[in-house]
C-alpha cells in the first residue's frame, strides 16, 4: 500500500467526501450567499450536488463552487492526484509529466498546474521576523526578457528577491530591478521593525540600518560567507532549489508567469520536512488554499511551456 493506493486519488465520490471534509469541517457552506443552514441533498441528480435552503437564494452548488477546482470537466480523483504529484516534487512537476502521468491532454495539464499554484499562493502580509530575530535577504536572476538583448550581467534577466526569516518563512518577489528605492519599500512592508536583517555586501541594502533594529552583511567579494549568526546561506539555499526546478524541470518561465512559480516554490519550502509537515499534510494544505480563488485564462495556446 502506498499514499496514493488512499481511495480519493481513484474514486469520484471519494474524492468529493475528502473535499468537503478539508474545505466544510463544520457542514456545507453556500458559497453564493455564505449560509451555513439548512441544504437541500441532490446528490442522486449530480455528485456532490446541493441546493441553498434559503428564500433569497435558492442556488446549486457543489463543494468545487469558489475554488480553482470549479467549472473544470477533469475528474476531482485526477485533481488530487495532480496536487499530490505539485506538492511532494521537491523541484517540481512539468506539465509535460503531469500530462503523461494524468492521461490529459498538456494544454489541461499546463492549466491544472497553474491552477493549483494559484492555491499554493498564500498571499499573507503579516510581517515575518521580530522579537531580535533574523531575517535574510537576497536577490538573484533567472530566465531571459523577452526581446532583451543578451549581454553581460544580468539586464537582460529577470530579477527575484528573496526573504528568508531564520525561523522557516520564505517570501519571493518578482521585482523589476534591484535598486534600493525598488527593494528597500517591499523589505520594510514585508518585514518587521523588531528583526535583525542579514544581507551581502550590495549597496541597495545600505539603508536598511536605519529602519531595522540591526542590519550586518557579509562580504562574499572578499571570500566571508559567514560571521558569527550572520550570512545568506539560508535564502542561498532556497535559491539552490529554486534554480534547480526552474532550470532542471521547468526550463522556461515567461514574465507574466513567474509569480506562479515563485509561490509554488515558496509553498513548498514554508510546508517542508524540516517543519514537521509531510506530503500528505502538505497536500491538504495545498487543497485548503483552493478555496476562495479563481484563475481563468482567455488564451488559445499557453504561454510558458515547461
Amino acid at each position: 500500500m502506498s499514499i496514493l493506493s488512499k481511495p480519493w486519488f481513484h474514486d469520484e465520490k471519494a474524492a468529493f467526501a475528502k473535499l468537503e471534509a478539508v474545505l466544510w469541517p463544520e457542514g456545507p457552506i453556500c458559497p453564493h450567499c455564505g449560509s451555513a443552514a439548512k441544504h437541500y441533498d441532490l446528490a442522486k441528480t449530480r455528485l456532490g450536488l446541493r441546493k441553498c435552503a434559503e428564500k433569497e437564494c435558492r442556488k446549486q452548488f457543489t463543494v468545487r463552487v469558489g475554488t480553482v477546482f470549479e467549472s473544470s470537466h477533469i475528474p476531482l480523483h485526477k485533481w488530487f492526484q495532480a496536487v499530490h504529484l505539485m506538492c511532494s516534487s521537491k523541484k517540481g512537476i512539468s506539465a509535460h509529466q503531469l500530462h503523461r502521468v494524468l492521461e490529459v491532454t498538456y494544454k489541461t495539464a499546463w492549466f491544472m498546474a497553474h491552477r493549483i499554484r494559484e492555491a499554493m499562493r498564500s498571499g499573507g502580509l503579516a510581517p515575518m521576523g521580530g522579537n531580535g530575530g533574523i531575517v535574510e535577504v537576497d536577490e538573484t536572476f533567472i530566465g531571459k526578457k523577452k526581446g532583451v538583448k543578451v549581454e553581460r550581467g544580468y539586464a537582460h534577466k529577470h530579477a527575484v528577491m528573496t526573504l528568508v526569516d531564520r525561523q522557516g518563512e520564505a517570501r519571493s518577489f518578482h521585482v523589476s530591478n534591484v535598486r534600493a528605492n525598488t527593494l528597500v519599500p517591499i523589505i520594510r512592508k514585508n518585514i518587521a521593525r523588531e528583526t535583525r536583517i542579514a544581507t551581502d555586501e550590495a549597496v541597495q541594502y545600505n539603508d536598511l540600518k536605519f529602519h531595522f533594529e540591526e542590519h550586518q552583511s557579509v562580504h562574499h567579494a572578499s571570500e566571508e560567507w559567514a560571521r558569527g549568526p550572520i550570512h545568506t546561506n539560508t535564502v542561498e539555499g532556497y535559491f539552490s532549489i529554486f534554480k534547480r526546478g526552474m532550470k532542471g524541470v521547468y526550463q522556461h518561465c515567461s514574465e507574466k508567469h513567474l509569480h506562479r512559480y515563485l509561490a509554488e516554490f515558496d509553498f513548498r519550502y514554508n510546508n517542508r520536512t524540516a517543519r514537521g509537515c509531510e506530503d500528505g499534510q502538505r497536500s491538504l494544505r495545498a487543497l485548503k488554499g483552493a478555496k476562495g480563488k479563481r484563475l481563468t485564462y482567455t488564451v488559445a495556446r499557453p504561454q510558458c511551456a515547461d
